[in-house]
């Protein structure tokens, strides 16, 4: 879409005709430590190399998170990340969705929201817990499934407890802000914890993980605590399948506070 508008020339006083691009309203907005985003980056990257005007808005970027509160006032709309928004008619997509969806929505369709489960599932067991433990989140969890038989694609009890599952629990985020000498202390009982949970595959070192949160403080990006979570939600997803934490994640990107 361009717009133009007439400036008086410095040269010879006439009237030049000057056209002005107007950036997209197709946009998309991530965070640093979003699974889902991730999982969307790709599917962006190609439809841009389709030919799609795509904005990739990153939200450590306070200007970015401005164009985003401004965006949810107009349409009074809430979401986390991913999400694709229209800034002209407020059409949006909450959450990671299939490339073909994101195509109809670039093609001004509206996408209806994925069904919603009625609250999280119950905790799975730790890697280790007595039988009879086991069997009581077994028996809450298949209670989870029948009241939530509208969600597609739900994992059975026993599917979960195929998978590796931390044997302790990771530790609690750092408070925001912190500075070097509270995160490397954090980072302590972090390696501790990766070192009681070696059986997981695929853990990111300590070292990977502190360099990642100083950046994010020192950039001034989103608030600390949350990324810290994000990135630990983020080791243990897909590796320890840790239900509970895959549905807490999709709520807060379907914009479930």
């Amino acid at each position: 879409m361009t717009k133009t508008k007439e400036i008086k020339s410095q040269v010879d006083d006439t009237n030049v005709e000057t056209v002005e691009e107007e950036p997209s309203p197709w946009l998309y907005f991530y965070s640093v430590g979003c699974g889902f985003c991730k999982k969307a980056e790709p599917i962006i990257d190609e439809l841009i190399k389709e030919g799609h005007d795509i904005l990739k808005l990153d939200l450590a970027a306070k200007e970015n998170q401005e164009i985003k509160k401004q965006i949810e006032t107009e349409y009074n709309k809430s979401c986390g990340t991913p999400w694709f928004v229209n800034s002209i008619t407020g059409n949006q997509i909450c959450g990671f969705r299939e490339k073909n969806l994101i195509e109809k929505w670039l093609d001004g369709e509206d996408i209806p929201a994925p069904p919603r489960p009625n609250g999280p599932p119950p905790r799975p067991p730790l890697h280790g817990v007595p039988k009879k433990e086991e069997k009581a989140w077994k028996k809450e969890y298949e209670k989870w499934l029948k009241d939530n038989e509208h969600v597609p694609n739900l994992q059975t009890a026993e599917q979960i407890l195929e998978r590796p599952r931390p044997k302790t629990e990771p530790p609690k985020p750092p408070m925001p802000n912190s500075t070097d000498e509270q995160l490397d202390e954090w980072g302590k009982g972090y390696a501790k914890w990766v070192e009681e949970n070696d059986h997981l595959p695929n853990l990111q070192p300590v070292e990977t993980i502190l360099q990642r949160l100083k950046q994010q403080r020192d950039a001034g990006g989103p608030v600390q605590n949350n990324a810290v979570q994000s990135t630990i939600n983020q080791q243990l997803e897909q590796r320890v399948n840790s239900l509970e934490r895959k549905i807490d994640k999709l709520l807060g990107h379907l914009g479930v506070k």
